[in-house]
């Protein structure tokens, strides 16, 4: 399987419906910051421009359906042209990439929505996608799918878009970032992409990856402070190991369990774990499950 270049992930939020899988999918709630607001669950570069007055990614009215959508622009600021960039999730503001995506574990066919474009100058923005699954043997992410579009020519009215994914794995995916730019590597002032709607479609058949005797888990709180209360049932006596990794893949907890049958109750202590995302992996002779946990 081939390894993510474009992408690093840190999986942040989770849902479930399939258009809902995309945090704040259809723009309809933004964050006040002070003087100005941002997209919920989207990395801009609203605050680093923030001082000026100035704003990357920015509210409208009315949606696409719905009563707002994003537009996102490449805007100069004394003197050097910022370019309009929003990742579902953290965007690191130095490198402007993304850094930071969210669960997501389907097999899409195309990512959709709607859209406006333009761009002034002649390094074309793009639409970016990725899906990825951690593999535990290498500590690294591999690449299940891509989907991109460069925006050529121009959309100066609300059209429908679909990019099709190519897959390079049947596995499942574990995270989804997208990556919406207004600009290429060299930004033009007013270059634009407006967004709304965004939803995966279609299915793409992968290889099944078997829980085995595990039948099934959950976790309660989620979120979580201090601990977390551990449910999973086994369909036949198995050894069981509980691992939890943090959003880096690292191990930091191991739990050896035993043989056990039936529905079965831990509470895994937290209490010192830092703010952020975790996995916890029930780990039997003959599958495995992972779930993810959010301690706030």
């Amino acid at each position: 399987m081939k390894r993510s270049s474009l992408f690093i992930f840190v999986i942040t939020f989770l849902s479930v419906a399939a258009s809902a899988q995309i945090p704040n999918n259809s723009f309809e709630t933004w964050t006040s910051v002070g003087t100005y607001e941002v997209p919920a669950l989207w990395g801009t570069l609203n605050h680093t421009t923030a001082s000026s007055g100035i704003y990357t990614a920015t509210k409208a009215t009315p949606g696409m359906p719905g009563s707002f959508y994003m537009k996102v622009t490449s805007k100069t600021i004394n003197g050097a042209v910022v370019p309009g960039i929003a990742v579902s999730g953290v965007l690191d503001t130095i490198t402007k990439k993304p850094k930071s995506g969210f669960p997501f574990y389907s097999r899409p066919s195309a990512f959709t929505g709607k859209w406006q474009h333009m761009v002034y100058g002649l390094d074309q923005g793009q639409i970016n996608v990725a899906l990825t699954k951690w593999n535990m043997s290498t500590q690294s992410r591999d690449t299940v799918a891509l989907a991109t579009q460069t925006l050529s020519g121009m959309v100066m009215s609300w059209g429908n878009f679909s990019i099709s994914f190519s897959y390079y794995s049947g596995s499942a995916p574990d995270s989804c970032i997208i990556e919406l730019r207004a600009s290429g590597a060299t930004a033009t002032n007013l270059d634009y992409i407006w967004v709304d709607n965004l939803a995966f479609s279609g299915t793409v058949a992968g290889i099944n990856e078997t829980a085995g005797s595990i039948n099934s888990v959950s976790l309660y709180p989620n979120p979580a402070k201090n601990s977390v209360m551990i449910n999973y049932e086994l369909k036949k006596s198995s050894p069981v190991i509980l691992e939890v990794y943090s959003i880096e893949g690292k191990l930091i907890h191991t739990r050896n369990v035993g043989a056990v049958v039936g529905n079965q109750t831990t509470v895994l202590d937290i209490s010192v774990y830092k703010k952020g995302t975790y996995f916890l992996s029930i780990i039997t002779n003959d599958g495995k499950m992972q779930q993810a946990f959010v301690v706030n």
